[in-house]
């Protein structure tokens, strides 16, 4: 298929950004939507220019590094996969595609389509960690029974991979799916009831020094997810900041 890619290019964090328009010919309806970035970089490398800089790692739908606004929607039209996992038979023969990278204040732009995501690494610092030496001093299973539902929905929580599709759809660019699902995997565990407390007050705390908005309780954070991370994470998380600021 004949494609038109309408691209947003920007040198650097303090460069002024411009949509460039590039066209692509002979992409198989196999390709990953990542390899067909590959072959319009193979291209413009070819005739000396400048490639397109974008974040990719395991190309597997595990790492969440290939994050891509993709005609308006993160990590495209499919649903439930990544950038990585999208592939070309969504499109048509002859579609303009729009490529542009995540929007939102706490993820600045560092080149074209790659954002500086380490708000989120610097929130799980603040609070997403236990004390409880589990390191070469494994307990038996049995002498700590969790409630299977508690441990299906710690699991559930804990399938976040980090991406900011949540951030990107939402239009107050909020990071409460995130910051819900990783209170949340603790939460419902008796591991992390020990700093439950600071944990939820530090991580909140964080969220907004970084300059991530509220929730308003769209949902397009859920619908977007490419784990599927329900919305009941960030009720859980609510419910936790205020146990804790009692």
């Amino acid at each position: 298929m004949n494609l038109t890619l309408k691209i947003w290019r920007q040198k650097g964090p303090k460069e002024k950004g411009q949509i460039v328009d590039y066209k692509v010919t002979d992409i198989s309806e196999h390709m990953s939507f990542l390899e067909m970035m590959d072959v319009l970089n193979e291209s413009l490398v070819a005739k000396d220019e400048d490639p397109i800089a974008f974040d990719h790692d395991c190309r597997e739908g595990i790492c969440g590094t290939c994050s891509l606004h993709i005609n308006g929607e993160p990590h495209g039209p499919d649903r439930g996969i990544t950038t990585c996992q999208l592939h070309m038979r969504m499109f048509n023969d002859g579609d303009t595609i729009y490529i542009e990278p995540w929007r939102a204040k706490a993820f600045p732009i560092i080149k074209d389509l790659i954002v500086d995501r380490t708000a989120f690494e610097r929130i799980q610092q603040a609070g997403a960690f236990i004390s409880v030496n589990t390191s070469g001093n494994t307990q038996d299973a049995n002498s700590l029974p969790i409630p299977k539902h508690d441990a299906d929905l710690s699991m559930d929580a804990a399938a976040c991979i980090g991406c900011g599709a949540c951030v990107a759809s939402c239009k107050n660019s909020s990071a409460m799916l995130f910051v819900g699902a990783k209170v949340s995997q603790f939460a419902l565990l008796p591991q992390g009831k020990i700093e439950a407390k600071e944990r939820v007050l530090n991580m909140v705390k964080q969220m907004d020094e970084e300059g991530f908005g509220n929730c308003t309780n769209t949902g397009a954070c859920e619908i977007e997810c490419p784990k599927d991370i329900s919305l009941e994470n960030i009720a859980r998380m609510n419910r936790e900041f205020l146990k804790a600021s009692l």
